[in-house]
C-alpha cells in the first residue's frame, strides 16, 4: 500500500511540475497589458484577379481607429454591448466559467465551433495582444492575460478599450470608426437602434456585414440586442419599441472593392475554410480566377442589359457567369446590375444565392438522358396537343411558345426549336428520375426533392441556380467531362508559404457521345433558325462555332441564355428579384439573348476559331428511332414501338399498358383528323432519307480548289439540296429531282481554314430533312 501511495505522490509531482514548468513556458513572454501601443500589428487579407495585379478587394486593410474618451461613448453604446457580448460583465472577474462551460459542451456536440463563451475582457485580450490562431496554448494565454486585465484595470477601463479597439467589419476599428463607416456619424449622436446594430457586429463583422447577403439575420440580432438591453433594464418598453421600428439609413459602400458579387462569395469560401478572424488578420495573398478585363465587359453588358429591358419589358435585373470550360474557374460572375442599387437589392447575387425556374434552359439534360437510354436525334416524337395527366384529377396539356402543333417531328428540330409538347414526352421516355440523376452528375446541387418534379420539369418546374447551370452546361463543352468549378489559382500566407493552389478535379459524367451529340444540336444554325426568326444573327459569331439553348419561365418571370464553345461558357439570367413577372412578352430571346450576345461579341473576337468534334452515326434498328413515322402503313405515337426503358428491344406486345399510351394515341388521332392536308400525301413506301457523301472522304486534306460528290435518296421527290462549310452557304439548288439524286459540284474557296466542316442538308417532298456532314482539312 505504501508503495502504491508514494507511486501516485510521484506522479502527481511530475504532474504538478510540468503544468508549473508548461505554465512558466506559455506566460514568460506574454506582453504586459499596459503595452497596448505595442501589440501585434494585423495584416490585411488581399484579393486579387488571375493576373495577380488587379487588386479587387482588401479585407480588413488599413484600420480606420479614432480613439475617443469614454465620456463621448453613449451610455446606450456601451449598453448595448454589454447586453450582447457579456451580459454579466460587471458580475465576472474576466473569466465567465459557467458561460466558458456552456460553449464547450454545445462545440463539443456539434463537433465544430457553434458558439463562443468568450467575455469582453477575453475578446479585447485576444483582439489587442494574440494571433488568430485556434489551439491551447492561445487559450490558455487569453485566459491569463484576462486576468491580468482585471486586476490592472476598473471595468469602465476595459470597457473603453474593448469599444475602441474591436472590429466591426469595413476596416473599422472602434466604435468611432464604425459610426463614421456605417452612418456617418460620432457616436455620440449615434441612436439607440444604431448602437445595437453596431454591437450586433463584433462576433461575425464580415457575415453580419449591412453590405453583404445576410442582412436579414443582421436585423434579428440587433433586434435580439434591443430585447436583452430591455430586459437588462437598460432600455423601457417604450424605447424598445421605438428603436424596433426605427429604419435605419445605411452609407454608400462603394469605395475598394471590384467585382463585388464575385469577391464576397471568394471571401465566404475564406472565412467557411480558414476561420473570418484568420482570414481579417492573417495577411493573405489570394490570386482569384478573376479575368478582370472579361469582368469589366460582364459588367457592362449586363448594366446596359438590365437598363434596357427595365424600359421595355420591366426587367430591372440581369446576372452572368462565364466560366473557363476546361478547367472549371470562373472568369467573370456579376451577381446583379448593380451590386451598390440597395433599392433594387443589388447586394443579392443572384448567379449564387438565387434560385430560380430555368424553362427550357433545363431540356438538354432531358435530351441527353433518353440519348444515354437509346434514343437517337433522328427518333420522332408526334407534336400534338395532349393531356399528360392519367389519374383524371388534374390537367397537365402544355402548349408550344407559338400555340401550334407541328404534328411529326424529330428529337433534333424539338431541342434546337425548344417545342414544349415533344420535350415534356421526351422526359416521360427519359424518366423524372434519371433525368435529375444527370442533372445532379452535371452539377445542378438544388433538384433534390424528388417528390415535387413531375413532368412540368421538362420545361422548367424546378429552381436551380446560374452558376450551377453555367457548370452543367460546361460538361457538354468538355464533351462529358465535369471540372469542378473554382474561384481560387492559390492562396499564400503572410510569408509566402502556399496554402491552396488550384488543382483541376474532373471526372467523366457521360458518355462523349451523347455530350457530342446535343453539341451537334444545339450548334445547327439552321435548325435554330426557325425559333430564333429575326434574332438569329444574335446566335452567331465569326469564325466561332458556339452552341446556344434559351429558356423563359411562365409569366416571363425569369429569361436564360445558356452557350458555349469547346472553351469558354456563359449563361445570363434576367428578371427582377423580387420574382415580379416581366411585361410585354420579355422573353429570353427578346431580353436575355442580346446581353448574352454583347459580352460574347467582344470575349470571342480575338480567339482562335473551335468547332465541336462530331458523333459518330447513331445505329439504330427500328424505324421510329431512324426518323420513320409511317410504318407497316400505320401511324402511331412512338409508345407503340417502344418501351420507355430499352427503346431499341422488342416491340411491346400490349402497348397500352404505358399509362401515358391512350393519351398521347388519342391526341395522335384527333391531330390527323384535324390536319388531313399534311397527312394526305403521306406515302406507305417509307425508304428512309439518306445522304451519302463520296468526295471528299470524312478527314481528307484538300486545296481551295475541291470538289463535292454526294448521293441522296428518298420515297419521295427530291426537292431541295444546301452545302454549307462551317455553317456558311456555299450552295444551293431547288427542283424536282426525283427520289434519287447525285449532286456534284466544283468549288473554289480562299475561306479554307485548318479545320472545316461540310455538311449537305436535303429536303424532300414530303417536307422530311436530312443533313450529313464530315470534317475536311487544308493542305
Amino acid at each position: 500500500m505504501k508503495k502504491l501511495f508514494k507511486y501516485l505522490f510521484l506522479i502527481f509531482v511530475i504532474f504538478a511540475l510540468g503544468s508549473l514548468g508548461y505554465f512558466f513556458i506559455i506566460t514568460r513572454n506574454l506582453p504586459d497589458p499596459e503595452l497596448f501601443d505595442q501589440r501585434q500589428v494585423n495584416q490585411s487579407t488581399k484579393i486579387f484577379d488571375r493576373t495577380g495585379e488587379t487588386l479587387l478587394y482588401e479585407i480588413h486593410g488599413e484600420e480606420k481607429r479614432t480613439v475617443i474618451p469614454y465620456s463621448d461613448i453613449p451610455d446606450y453604446v456601451k449598453h448595448a454591448s454589454v447586453s450582447i457580448e457579456d451580459i454579466k460583465f460587471y458580475e465576472h472577474a474576466g473569466i465567465d466559467w459557467q458561460s466558458l462551460a456552456r460553449a464547450f459542451l454545445v462545440n463539443l456536440r456539434s463537433g465544430r465551433i457553434v458558439q463562443g463563451g468568450s467575455t469582453i475582457s477575453q475578446q479585447l485580450a485576444k483582439n489587442a495582444f494574440l494571433t488568430p490562431e485556434r489551439t491551447i496554448s492561445r487559450k490558455v494565454k487569453e485566459l491569463i492575460l484576462t486576468l491580468r486585465l482585471e486586476k490592472r484595470y476598473s471595468k469602465d477601463d476595459i470597457l473603453n478599450l474593448y469599444l475602441n479597439q474591436i472590429p466591426y467589419g469595413s476596416n473599422a476599428y472602434g466604435i468611432e470608426a464604425a459610426a463614421q463607416t456605417f452612418f456617418e456619424k460620432n457616436a455620440k449622436d449615434l441612436s439607440i437602434n444604431e448602437a445595437a446594430l453596431l454591437a450586433s457586429l463584433p462576433r461575425a463583422p464580415s457575415y453580419y456585414s449591412p453590405y453583404g447577403t445576410h442582412v436579414d439575420v443582421l436585423m434579428s440580432r440587433k433586434n435580439h440586442t434591443l430585447k436583452q438591453m430591455k430586459v437588462a433594464g437598460y432600455i423601457t418598453e417604450e424605447e424598445y419599441e421605438e428603436a424596433k421600428e426605427e429604419k435605419l439609413e445605411f452609407s454608400p459602400h462603394t469605395i475598394g472593392i471590384k467585382a463585388p458579387h464575385f469577391v464576397i462569395t471568394l471571401q465566404e469560401y475564406l472565412n467557411n475554410k480558414y476561420g473570418e478572424d484568420f482570414v481579417q488578420k492573417a495577411g493573405l495573398k489570394v490570386i482569384s480566377t478573376l479575368d478582370w478585363d472579361m469582368q469589366q465587359i460582364a459588367e457592362r453588358v449586363v448594366r446596359e442589359g438590365a437598363e434596357r429591358n427595365t424600359n421595355l419589358y420591366n426587367g430591372k435585373n440581369a446576372s452572368l457567369v462565364a466560366q473557363d470550360a476546361n478547367t472549371g474557374q470562373i472568369l467573370a460572375l456579376v451577381g446583379s446590375k448593380d451590386y451598390f442599387d440597395t433599392d433594387n437589392d443589388g447586394n443579392f447575387n443572384v448567379a449564387v444565392q438565387g434560385l430560380r425556374q430555368p424553362g427550357s434552359a433545363i431540356k438538354p439534360f432531358a435530351y441527353v438522358t433518353a440519348f444515354k437510354k437509346g434514343f437517337s436525334p433522328e427518333t420522332v416524337i408526334f407534336d400534338t396537343q395532349v393531356d399528360f395527366d392519367t389519374t383524371g384529377k388534374r390537367s397537365y396539356m402544355p402548349h408550344n411558345f407559338d400555340n401550334q402543333f407541328r404534328g411529326p417531328v424529330n428529337l433534333r428540330n424539338a431541342l434546337a426549336q425548344s417545342m414544349n409538347v415533344p420535350s415534356v414526352k421526351v422526359l416521360y421516355l427519359a424518366g423524372v428520375g434519371s433525368t435529375l440523376k444527370t442533372a445532379a452528375d452535371f452539377g445542378i446541387t438544388t433538384l433534390t426533392e424528388r417528390s415535387r418534379y413531375g413532368l412540368s420539369l421538362a420545361l422548367g418546374g424546378g429552381e436551380v441556380k446560374l452558376i450551377d447551370l453555367v457548370g452543367a452546361y460546361s460538361v457538354f463543352a468538355q464533351d462529358g467531362l465535369k471540372h469542378e468549378q473554382s474561384m481560387i489559382l492559390k492562396i499564400e500566407d503572410s510569408k509566402g508559404e502556399v496554402l491552396e493552389e488550384f488543382k483541376d478535379d474532373v471526372d467523366e459524367v457521360v458518355n462523349p457521345q451523347y455530350a457530342r451529340l446535343i453539341n451537334d444540336i444545339l450548334t445547327d444554325i439552321e435548325v435554330r433558325r426557325q425559333l430564333y426568326q429575326s434574332s438569329l444573327h444574335l446566335t452567331t459569331f465569326p469564325n466561332q462555332e458556339v452552341a446556344l439553348k434559351t429558356g423563359t419561365t411562365n409569366e416571363y418571370h425569369d429569361a436564360w441564355a445558356m452557350g458555349y464553345t469547346t472553351s469558354l461558357v456563359t449563361g445570363v439570367w434576367v428578371g427582377n428579384n423580387d420574382n415580379t413577372p416581366m411585361q410585354q412578352r420579355g422573353s429570353s430571346i427578346l431580353a436575355a439573348l442580346p446581353i448574352w450576345n454583347a459580352f460574347l461579341k467582344e470575349v470571342l473576337a480575338d480567339r482562335p476559331m473551335e468547332v465541336f468534334e462530331r458523333p459518330e452515326p447513331v445505329n439504330v434498328q427500328k424505324p421510329i428511332l431512324r426518323g420513320e413515322y409511317v410504318i407497316d402503313g400505320e401511324i402511331h405515337n412512338i409508345l407503340h414501338y417502344v418501351n420507355k426503358g430499352n427503346p431499341d428491344g422488342s416491340v411491346p406486345v400490349n402497348p397500352r399498358r404505358d399509362s401515358q399510351y391512350d393519351n398521347w394515341e388519342k391526341s395522335l388521332v384527333e391531330w390527323i383528323q384535324n390536319n388531313p392536308d399534311k397527312v394526305k400525301n403521306l406515302s406507305l413506301n417509307t425508304k428512309k432519307l439518306s445522304i451519302k457523301i463520296e468526295k471528299p472522304v470524312n478527314g481528307n486534306f484538300i486545296n481551295k480548289d475541291f470538289s463535292v460528290r454526294a448521293v441522296i435518296n428518298s420515297s419521295h421527290e427530291i426537292k431541295n439540296v444546301e452545302v454549307y462549310l462551317n455553317n456558311k452557304l456555299i450552295s444551293q439548288r431547288s427542283g424536282n429531282f426525283g427520289p434519287e439524286y447525285i449532286y456534284q459540284e466544283n468549288f473554289n474557296l480562299n475561306s479554307i481554314k485548318s479545320q472545316n466542316i461540310l455538311k449537305i442538308k436535303a429536303t424532300d417532298s414530303n417536307n422530311k430533312e436530312i443533313r450529313e456532314e464530315i470534317i475536311i482539312y487544308s493542305r
